[in-house]
């Protein structure tokens, strides 16, 4: 990790291009950019553990992060892919704990850390971003609960069919992804590679995907809807 040198100018247009600071006046973002700096990471890098110190708000500039638990048994299981302009790692922030998940850069990535004892402050001092706040925690825990709901209803089969659907949408690609390994996959299905590549060769033989060069492309996109839908359809 490296810090990158950047002019106060290009902070306050980040700052204020964020979902928790796009309301303040630029006399406020000038404050709140002596207390935000720009960190570069590697392929495979970390940003965090688990249970370490938080650091600050974070918001992905460039590249792609993922978030991410381990198992007893060395598991990893995906909680969030992270795409350019998500802000991430709110939970430390706010309740002055340890970090609840580890943060890994899975490609290249410029990361704004705005230090946390300036955040926590702004909670105090500025009902409005408060708010902020409580919408923003309020959409993480209603992803939190589809994910858990996904685990206990649905097939490995049919989440992996609702996951490439989501990230065709996600990556603005409606023919299919390339950004995942079966491994990814499997970890953010909270299963093993093994079970990945049979659901994978499943929904090739329905018709519903091929798989090339370790990209899946939607073949059709109908039967691939009606995957989604689980087994009782």
């Amino acid at each position: 990790m490296c810090i990158v040198k950047v002019d106060q100018a290009e902070k306050i247009r980040a700052l204020h291009g964020n979902i928790y600071f796009d309301h303040l006046p630029e006399g406020e973002l000038k404050r709140l950019a002596e207390y935000t700096s720009l960190h570069e990471f590697e392929r495979g890098e970390t940003l965090f553990f688990e249970g370490d110190e938080c650091a600050g708000l974070h918001i992905l500039h460039t590249g792609c992060v993922k978030i991410y638990r381990v198992s007893p048994q060395g598991r990893q299981y995906i909680v969030r892919l992270l795409q350019e302009g998500d802000t991430f790692n709110e939970v430390a922030v706010f309740d002055n704990g340890g970090n609840p998940v580890n943060a890994e850069a899975i490609e290249p990535s410029r990361v704004w850390v705005v230090e946390a004892a300036c955040v926590r402050e702004m909670v105090r001092a500025s009902p409005e971003f408060a708010q902020k706040v409580i919408n923003n925690l309020g959409q993480n825990l209603r992803m939190l609960v589809r994910a858990a709901s996904e685990m206990a209803f649905y097939q490995v089969t049919h989440r992996l069919a609702r996951l490439i659907s989501q990230l065709s949408t996600e990556e603005s690609n409606p023919d299919g992804i390339s950004r995942l390994t079966q491994e990814q996959l499997a970890a953010r299905l909270g299963t093993v590679r093994e079970v990945v590549a049979r659901s994978l060769r499943e929904l090739e033989r329905s018709g519903a995907i091929r798989t090339e060069n370790r990209r899946i492309t939607i073949a059709n996109l109908s039967l691939l809807e009606q995957w989604t839908q689980g087994p009782w359809n």
